[in-house]
């Protein structure tokens, strides 16, 4: 018996111990996700005619290229509004840590549903916000079935998404870092972009791209908040399999979503990879 014989059965019996899971995933995900690739292709008959008719229509390319923008400007925002929050969660006392723990986590314990709806209230042209800036003197704001509206109700669902990453990160990074080169004369501006942001980079890439890939597949927000001008694709694969019961271009269309997504994060994997090096927790 060689020495790796022990080392080699180990080996064996955690992959052995992995294939229950293996098999689930495969039967929850992989399964339905290869019936939707095959009707795609075989429904109403076989060849590339669901696809043909989604890139000939410019209606299904106009929804995709608005699907990833309203992901970028709700990743972006999430990204904005999360980083002081999260930052402050970090250096804050424990009480005050707890507090601000709970503000993220309540609501993300209630259902989207719930929440969706209630930026329903919110936003229409006669709802709380509209009267509030009405008696400030304003005129109204209309913030319902617009893209404005999805944006702030995905950005209010996401963001729990995008703050846990990144505070895990800027827990953990030292800020006698800053203190020191602050002591060496450097600005506190200086000693944020040089430092701290490097550092916390990590967080801001993992919860972003969380953020990004959630955002290109919802359907209740943008269905409840939005109208015509801002459909997403979920919408209209929606559309194709329940109301139209076509099951080929909706498959098409998810197929086409699923590739472009990993396309995107494929290009950006090297800008992410990258930036992680620099940072210095890549080592």
């Amino acid at each position: 018996m060689t020495q790796t014989d022990p080392d080699v059965r180990q080996r064996r019996r955690a992959l052995l111990m992995t294939v229950p899971a293996l098999a689930v995933l495969a039967l929850v995900l992989l399964l339905p996700l290869g019936i939707v690739v095959l009707r795609s292709f075989t429904v109403p008959e076989p060849g590339l005619g669901n696809y043909v008719w989604f890139f000939g229509t410019k209606v299904n390319l106009t929804v995709l290229l608005r699907t990833f923008t309203i992901a970028f400007w709700v990743t972006l925002v999430c990204v904005v509004a999360a980083y002081p929050y999260a930052f402050a969660m970090s250096v804050v006392g424990r009480r005050t840590r707890l507090l601000l723990v709970l503000c993220v986590l309540v609501p993300f314990w209630v259902s989207g549903v719930v929440r969706s709806f209630a930026w329903v209230i919110l936003l229409q042209d006669a709802g709380v916000i509209n009267r509030i800036v009405m008696a400030m003197g304003f005129e109204k704001i209309r913030l319902i079935r617009t893209q404005l509206g999805v944006t702030i109700g995905m950005v209010q669902i996401l963001l729990p998404l995008m703050l846990m990453p990144l505070y895990s990160v800027m827990r953990a990074i030292d800020l006698r870092l800053i203190q020191a080169a602050g002591s060496l004369g450097a600005h506190p501006v200086k000693c944020f972009f040089q430092i701290y942001l490097p550092l916390s980079l990590p967080g801001v890439f993992a919860g972003a791209t969380i953020v990004f890939i959630l955002a290109l597949g919802f359907y209740i927000t943008p269905l409840l908040l939005g109208g015509p001008s801002s459909t997403m694709l979920s919408t209209l694969i929606q559309q194709q399999v329940l109301s139209l019961l076509n099951w080929g271009r909706g498959g098409a269309m998810s197929v086409v979503l699923l590739v472009a997504t990993f396309a995107f994060l494929a290009l950006a994997a090297p800008v992410m990879k990258r930036k992680y090096d620099l940072s210095g927790s890549g080592k």
